[in-house]
C-alpha cells in the first residue's frame, strides 16, 4: 500500500488505493486500507483550490486600450504590460506582480506580496521606474483590477508621465503578451 501511495506521488487516498489494490488482485476493505493509511501516516496530497485574483466589478474610473492589441513594433521603454498571478506555497498563497516590457521582452519590475492590493502592483510599478528610467509617455497597460485602477495606482502612474491603459472587461487577449508569460 506505501508503494502504491508512493507511486502516484501522495495523490492516492483511500477510493483510489482501493481501485489500484483491485487492479492488482489484491481484495481488501475499505476500512482495513483506512486503518493501514492511519498507521503509516499516509495522507493523500490535495490540490489547492483555484483561486480568482481580479476582480473587475467595481465602480473606479477606468483607463481607455491605449494598446488595443498591438503588441509588436514597440522599442524599449515605449509600452509595459503587467500583471498579478498567484503561486502555491506550504503555508498560504503568494502574489506575484510583474510588469514586462514589450519593446525588450523583459521582466522589468517585479514585486511579491501575501496580500493582493494596490501597494503590491505600485512596488512593481516603482522597481520598474527606478530600474529603467523610462521617458514620459510610456504606456503601462493592465486588466480592470483593483489593484490597476486604484487611486495611489493611477496618481503613481501619472506622477512618472506613464500614461494607463486597460483590457475590456473579461477579455485576456488585450494583455496577451502577460498572460502567456505566466
Amino acid at each position: 500500500m506505501a508503494r502504491l501511495h508512493a507511486q502516484s506521488r501522495a495523490t492516492y487516498g483511500r477510493p483510489r488505493l482501493l481501485k489500484a489494490l483491485a487492479a492488482q488482485g489484491m481484495k481488501k476493505s475499505a476500512e482495513r486500507v483506512r486503518r493501514r493509511l492511519i498507521r503509516h501516516r499516509l495522507r493523500p496530497v490535495y490540490r489547492r483550490a483555484w483561486q480568482t485574483i481580479t476582480h473587475s466589478a467595481h465602480r473606479l474610473p477606468l483607463a481607455p486600450n491605449l494598446l488595443a492589441r498591438r503588441f509588436d513594433g514597440w522599442g524599449p521603454n515605449q509600452a509595459w504590460v503587467a500583471d498579478i498571478t498567484y503561486l502555491a506555497t506550504d503555508e498560504d498563497w503568494l502574489y506575484l506582480a510583474a510588469i514586462l516590457d514589450l519593446g525588450s521582452r523583459r521582466i522589468v519590475g517585479w514585486s511579491m506580496s501575501e496580500r493582493i492590493d494596490a501597494k503590491l502592483m505600485g512596488t512593481a510599478l516603482r522597481s520598474a521606474y527606478w530600474q529603467r528610467r523610462p521617458p514620459r509617455g510610456l504606456s503601462v497597460h493592465g486588466d480592470r483590477g483593483v489593484p490597476y485602477v486604484s487611486g495611489a495606482h493611477r496618481e503613481l502612474a501619472q506622477g512618472y508621465g506613464m500614461p494607463m491603459s486597460m483590457s475590456r472587461r473579461a477579455n485576456a487577449w488585450d494583455n496577451a503578451p502577460m498572460e502567456s508569460f505566466f
